[in-house]
């Protein structure tokens, strides 16, 4: 019989939240069932009474108890649902919920960092056990309407700072872009370049700082010319990558933001007639599995993508259980994987 998270929550006293939707309901001019749908993220409710009730339930500090939760999901947000990077998480969270008996519902936000009321609405009607918000982030509103209905929520890789309070688990990506730059530095190479992710996400900065530490760090100034920042895709990797190529003192590397951009990267080389990694050496990061077999295979960081998603997943069914976790921030350690992508640069002449 599969476990119940919410079998350890008591059941609602109806008194005492009759008399709480009722006072809410008084100050708000509504009825008490026009409050309770928008506890249950009903639609049918004017913008403007929905404003305004949720703003009494922010400042009432009202709190929908566990044992009122009537479903048994798992909320995974993804910023996008790219395949091969959001296999590793989506494995990652059904090796824990299949376990606890529970079902992973999947949505996306299209590429926004926020989400916006629509996806609020659907998932205030779900009711889920919890919510796991990859890559993305909800603002001080939103995270007060899931608090209001006990739904708690974890941010994996948050694309920016989440705050003290809210749960997170990401990886050291500062050392994953020292250790990729100092792999490359130790073969000897001198000019080397990144192609970056987002700067507006958290962990794309924090490989470039590592990338840059690890320059200062050998003496090396840095150079801002050989910075390219793009988006997690393969056409940003192709696109930067003709960019460096072309330069007359190009790059003799590049550390490419995530193995994505690595591929795009290749191709840009393949038809600059650059071998790698004899004439260019290449460093991804995530160490999805296609970096095994492209050609050369990629040396990249490591990050532990399908850990990440089950340590998420365990914090937010712990929260739903009332359980609160030791530390709200977790960081799980990048490694390097050297493959045959990088070699010492060819000498002059």
């Amino acid at each position: 019989m599969a476990r119940n998270p919410q079998a350890r929550s008591t059941e609602e006293d109806p008194v005492t939240v009759a008399a709480t939707l009722a006072e809410i309901a008084r100050e708000a001019g509504v009825s008490a069932p026009t409050v309770s749908k928008v506890l249950n993220g009903r639609a049918d409710v004017a913008p403007a009474t929905r404003e305004r009730i949720e703003e009494l339930l922010r400042r009432h500090g009202y709190q929908r108890r566990r044992g009122n939760q009537s479903t048994q999901l798992l909320e995974l947000v993804f910023h996008e649902l790219e395949s091969s990077w959001a296999m590793e998480v989506i494995r990652g969270v059904e090796n824990v919920v299949r376990e606890e008996g529970l079902t992973v519902v999947l949505s996306e936000s299209s590429g926004r960092l926020s989400l916006g009321q629509s996806w609020m609405e659907g998932v205030l009607a779900r009711r889920p056990t919890g919510v796991v918000l990859v890559l993305s982030g909800l603002d001080r509103t939103q995270q007060t309407q899931l608090t209001s209905r006990n739904i708690p929520f974890v941010v994996m890789d948050p694309a920016g700072d989440p705050g003290e309070d809210v749960p997170a688990v990401g990886a050291t990506n500062w050392h994953g872009g020292l250790a990729a730059t100092r792999h490359l530095l130790e073969l000897g190479h001198r000019r080397i370049a990144v192609i970056a992710g987002p700067s507006k996400m958290m962990c794309s900065r924090a490989r470039v700082d590592g990338y840059r530490a690890a320059l200062e760090t050998a003496g090396i100034v840095f150079d801002p010319g050989l910075v390219r920042e793009g988006d997690f895709h393969h056409e940003a990797g192709y696109t930067a990558g003709l960019e460096l190529l072309r330069m007359r003192d190009r790059p003799t590397a590049v550390f490419t933001g995530n193995d994505l951009q690595a591929l795009g990267l290749y191709e840009a080389a393949r038809e600059q007639g650059l071998r790698i990694p004899e004439e260019l050496s290449v460093v991804g990061f995530d160490d999805l599995p296609l970096a095994r077999w492209v050609g050369p295979p990629l040396t990249t960081v490591r990050q532990p993508l399908t850990e990440m998603a089950e340590v998420a997943a365990r914090m937010v069914i712990d929260l739903a259980r009332g359980n609160r976790p030791s530390t709200l921030r977790v960081d799980l350690a990048t490694s390097l994987v050297v493959r045959s992508s990088t070699a010492p640069p060819q000498t002059a002449g």
